[in-house]
């Protein structure tokens, strides 16, 4: 007879014969025996009481909190009845969050839907948007400045670790005055009419692959909080309404879900390619356009109030501030969910009067066409629509692709989109849309690796740079690895590895050759990943990602 503790404080318990190995955390084995109607292992741990079920706090049996406060591999185990939310039966109740801490560390913090009251009220605002389309919202000012709202806002605004505005104020700073602090000045602001955003800091960006440089405006960290909080607030009751062919910023979609539309509407045949993007579209958005689409769902004067001063904050350029009636400046956290806001329009517009399949990701879109004849009706169409809207296409960006076997592609996402046929015995008698990494994504990736073994760097430890190396690398392989991107993916491999190799070299004071005997003779070439084996091809009709 065998008997196992489970923990300090428990009850031994004595279990009879079958026992079968189990693999959890990092070359450990945990002994689980198999039996039906066994409580869970964690719920085994305390002994199969109800009081299992409840919140996870980290403290709990099975948490992986050892006695002291150490802490190993986390284990979290709930019962059916815990992940089920109220009233609606399918999402998961709990989840697990990672908040960065004042020191760097990183804190795991697990929460319920019944302590995550923001969360909750995001999906009753959007449930009661998706119920009635005509529903017009007039009480959603005493939220923005709700407590959980603005503690929400602020972990959003450190996450992005921003600059700071035109008061010189950083994160660290505000880290240092008290956030505590902050948060009730914003809350007592807002609530008695007092708060006015300062100018937003306007600073100019190259963009990448070319000469022009991207407007960008930086508010103030305070007021990066407040229009936290308004997003918190109002975007739900715009996502109930926003249609499938949006794809960017917006809960639950990105790029690749965009891409996979791209791969599922040429395999179906719509083969001509309208590409385009709107040109300077976050600085010429008109002011009275938007609030009249924002006044389509919300009616409450003190939000609406609240809207209208973020659009006429301004910007500070030269030491001078300049306000426009046109603009939502791209930098701004609330920016890209007014900009979705504004383009609704566009969309159900399109769906009226537009031809072929629209995708559009924020102000890049593309269209699938069956013909040559349906992209010129699109391409009409769509320079009507957006001049309706005050809005016009980027000519330089405008085109109308055909994709087929040794014709040209397009770049929409980061990818190279083109029509290409099987390069193997089995798949020689099929041609499909494949994609892999830009000339421009290859540039920068190129650029930002060389920039990461900089001479300028030789005094600091080779594990150090191999560090940041393999953090870029794990980055653009995540984004990239989608698609057929094998090639480039050697090219960047063996830029890296050549890269870190003359970086050795120097770093000892001898000749490239000595680099790359390193790393030859390293069993794991000092550390850097290896990006070869984790390409995922797409396929037509099927989601690019299991967990979708």
């Amino acid at each position: 007879m065998l008997t196992v503790k489970a923990m300090e404080g428990v009850k031994s318990l004595e279990v009879q014969p079958r026992w079968t190995p189990r693999r959890r955390g990092l070359g450990t084995f945990v002994w689980w025996r198999r039996e039906l109607g066994r409580p869970s292992p964690a719920r085994w741990f305390c002994g199969g009481s109800p009081e299992c079920s409840g919140p996870i706090t980290g403290d709990e049996p099975g948490s992986g909190r050892e006695p002291g406060g150490s802490r190993r591999r986390p284990y979290y185990c709930l019962s059916r009845s815990d992940n089920i939310t109220v009233g609606e039966g399918r999402a998961a109740a709990s989840f697990t969050r990672h908040a960065q801490g004042r020191a760097g560390e990183c804190h795991i913090v697990a929460r319920t839907i019944k302590q995550d009251t923001v969360r909750e009220l995001q999906r009753t605002l959007y449930r009661a948007a998706k119920a009635d389309p005509g529903r017009r919202f007039h009480a959603l000012y005493d939220k923005v400045h709700r407590r959980d709202v603005l503690e929400r806002a602020w972990e959003l605004v450190r996450a992005n670790h921003g600059a700071a505005g035109i008061d010189r104020q950083s994160i660290a700073d505000v880290e240092e005055y008290g956030v505590d602090r902050l948060l009730d000045e914003l809350a007592a602001d807002l609530k008695e009419g007092r708060w006015r955003p300062f100018p937003a800091r306007r600073v100019f960006i190259p963009k990448p692959g070319r000469d022009e440089l991207r407007p960008l405006s930086i508010p103030a960290v305070r007021d990066r909080v407040v229009q936290a909080a308004a997003r918190i607030v109002v975007e739900p009751i715009f996502e109930a309404d926003f249609l499938p062919c949006s794809f960017g910023f917006r809960p639950k979609r990105g790029q690749h879900d965009a891409l996979q539309v791209l791969i599922n509407e040429a395999w179906g045949g719509r083969r001509w390619v309208l590409e385009s993007d709107v040109a300077n579209c976050f600085e010429a958005i008109p002011h009275s356009g938007l609030m009249s689409a924002i006044e389509e769902r919300i009616v409450d004067r003190e939000v609406l109030k609240l809207l209208r001063a973020m659009l006429r904050a301004g910007v500070m350029e030269d030491q001078a501030v300049r306000r426009s009636d046109a603009g939502t400046p791209q930098g701004g956290v609330i920016s890209p969910c007014l900009c979705n806001v504004y383009l609704h329009r566009f969309d159900r517009q399109w769906a009226e009067r537009g031809h072929g399949e629209l995708v559009r990701f924020a102000d890049d879109m593309v269209v699938m066409c069956r013909s040559r004849q349906e992209a010129q009706r699109a391409l009409r169409a769509l320079r009507a629509i957006l001049g309706e809207l005050g809005l016009t296409l980027k000519d330089a960006k405008t085109r109308i692709v055909e994709l087929r076997e040794g014709g040209e592609g397009l770049d929409f996402l980061g990818f190279h989109h083109r029509w290409v046929r099987g390069n193997t015995p089995a798949s020689k008698h099929l041609t499909f849309l494949a994609r892999w990494p830009s000339r421009q994504a290859m540039t920068r990736a190129r650029d930002r690796i060389r920039e990461l073994t900089d001479r300028r760097r030789l005094r600091e430890p080779v594990e150090d740079v191999v560090q940041d190396l393999n953090g870029f690398l794990r980055g653009w392989a995540g984004y990239f690895r989608h698609g057929n991107s094998t090639d480039a993916f050697d090219k960047i491999t063996f830029h890296a590895f050549a890269r870190l190799a003359g970086f050795i070299a120097k770093h000892h004071k001898r000749r490239t050759r000595y680099g790359w005997g390193v790393l030859t003779h390293s069993p794991d070439r000092m550390g850097l990943i290896d990006l070869s084996g984790i390409i995922v091809a797409p396929r037509p009709s099927r989601l690019w990602h299991r967990g979708r």
